[in-house]
């Protein structure tokens, strides 16, 4: 008869109890984790090793269904809003209830410990339980490993329960439907029910940190990928899925110190995690190699359909979701820097995916042109990221990650624009979207000209050229860029019918212009004369 879960706390359990449960696999390795999904018949092998499972229900965030408990610590911290949704605490307690249940009653469950922060000054340590096993390789794949010694003295800060069998009464637990991810601040735990969909933990660590990092330890998070040149020099890459971060980061010329999330401390800059979460749809051998080479044994691949008949995945094939995706451990990339820490930065790039072909693929921001658009966070959605997005959508999202900012959006403006200016750093912005005009008129850019644009500005030959001002976004777009033709660095010469260039330009200008109204209040002279002009 297996051990009842509940007799004891999971959080509290000293890794030697936990090793002695039969119905508990403590710290299984990939290779058993893998043999136990196969077992259960949630997934198979590709040609290359690599694990595939579906995520089921949900193949991506759903963020209306992600809500944080309201009580004494964070009723006035939280900046409460569409992402940052309220829950009452005698509803965690109903929903905690029922998770323990639901754990109860499971034959065997999958535990590990492992821990966020790569600085050692602000490492949190972390015990992931969960039903299925391959969304514990998700953790093994994404989170930091401690070594052998390290457990033995394991005293985990924040516990992340998944149990994506478990529907929720809606009207009982207070949810908008039968899934939801919850994060209690009070009791250092995140719940996830009702959806197997491995982002929500990730996320939710992300989340977490972004309130204990700013708010308590003056920390900057950032939603940011980082790499580093063989001189030392640091560079860091804003955006939301879907704009590049994982992609240009893998740049086999410089050191990966990390492909989403970042802290900026006052002498560097340090990874949350220990793997990469990468979009994996249209993914070829030739464009990033890095990522493609990162599917073997141990990798665990996401919702993507085979090629007829073979065990060889068709990256092409969206029939499932456009947000297909592989999570790998950082060592998997030939050039991961270890530990994942860097150096204060010397550049920064904004990347947004302009689905309007309007702005420049490369241009270079001043001081409130920099926190102009760092505020805004204009992108699009792309399809799959999140539940309902089919076609890429513009979208403004603060500090180009709104979804997982706890407190307001000014709170980490302002820790980056005190960085940014104490350390005189370069600040850039990147179109990885369209040019020749709008989605479905247009085409996407060329990875081999952003690569090049990005590789002139690390390497100081943008310094010297000539730029000329956009006459409605301001910013400095350079008249050469090497490895670039002359054409593309101008946004409007790409597309035939220059009216409807002119036309488009303003909408989006509108659009920047209406989305910062309800910041004007609280920000400067200078970063509001950075607004477009129409």
């Amino acid at each position: 008869m297996s051990v009842p879960i509940m007799t004891f706390s999971l959080k509290n359990l000293k890794s030697s109890s936990l090793k002695n449960n039969d119905n508990i696999h403590y710290q299984a390795s990939p290779e058993q984790l893998v043999q136990d999904t196969i077992r259960i018949g949630d997934g198979l092998l590709n040609d290359t090793g690599a694990l595939v499972i579906m995520t089921g229900e949900f193949t991506g965030r759903s963020p209306r269904d992600k809500f944080t408990v309201k009580d004494e610590l964070t009723s006035d911290s939280v900046h409460w809003n569409e992402f940052n949704i309220p829950m009452d605490p005698a509803q965690f307690d109903i929903i905690h209830g029922k998770v323990m249940e639901y754990l109860e009653s499971l034959p065997e469950i999958w535990v590990r410990d492992c821990y966020a922060c790569a600085d050692p000054r602000f490492r949190l340590n972390v015990r992931v339980v969960n039903e299925k096993p391959w969304n514990n390789l998700f953790a093994y794949n994404m989170f930091l490993r401690p070594t052998e010694e390290e457990l033995d003295n394991f005293e985990p800060e924040w516990q992340v329960i998944s149990v994506p069998g478990l529907k929720l009464d809606a009207r009982e637990c207070g949810t908008r439907q039968h899934n939801a991810a919850v994060v209690s601040f009070k009791h250092k735990m995140i719940l996830i029910a009702g959806t197997g969909y491995t982002g929500e933990t990730k996320k939710g660590i992300f989340t977490i940190l972004n309130y204990i990092l700013p708010y308590e330890k003056n920390v900057l998070s950032m939603h940011c990928s980082a790499n580093m040149g063989m001189d030392g020099d640091t560079a860091i890459f804003f955006g939301l899925s879907g704009t590049g971060k994982t992609t240009l980061s893998a740049d086999p010329d410089r050191m990966l110190i990390g492909d989403d999330e970042h802290g900026w401390t006052e002498d560097g800059i340090f990874n949350f995690e220990g793997g990469c979460y990468a979009k994996t749809i249209n993914l070829t051998e030739d464009k990033e190699p890095e990522i493609f080479r990162a599917i073997k044994p141990g990798a665990l691949v996401e919702n993507v359909a085979f090629f007829e008949g073979t065990d060889r995945i068709n990256f092409d094939d969206g029939s499932i979701t456009e947000n297909t995706r592989v999570s790998y451990p950082l060592h998997f990339i030939s050039n991961a820097k270890e530990p994942s820490v860097g150096g204060l930065p010397k550049n920064i790039f904004f990347l947004t995916c302009d689905a309007f072909g309007v702005l420049p693929p490369v241009s270079r921001l001043n001081p409130g042109q920099a926190m102009y658009q760092f505020i805004s966070g204009y992108t699009a959605k792309v399809a799959g990221t999140e539940l309902g997005v089919t076609e890429p959508k513009p979208t403004f999202s603060a500090c180009f990650g709104a979804p997982f900012l706890p407190l307001h959006p000014g709170y980490y403006a302002k820790m980056l624009g005190d960085k940014m200016q104490s350390n005189n750093v370069n600040v850039w912005m990147i179109n990885t979207g369209w040019t020749g005009g709008p989605y479905g008129t247009g085409n996407r850019m060329k990875l081999k000209f952003t690569r090049a644009m990005i590789t002139a500005a690390l390497e100081g030959k943008l310094d010297n050229v000539e730029f000329v001002n956009d006459p409605v976004f301001g910013m400095a777009i350079p008249v050469s860029c090497p490895g670039c033709t002359a054409e593309v660095l101008q946004p409007r010469n790409t597309w035939a019918d220059k009216n409807a260039y002119d036309e488009k330009a303003r909408y989006l200008a509108g659009l920047f212009i209406r989305n910062f109204e309800k910041y004007a209040a609280g920000v400067s002279e200078d970063i509001l004369s950075a607004a477009p002009k129409i």
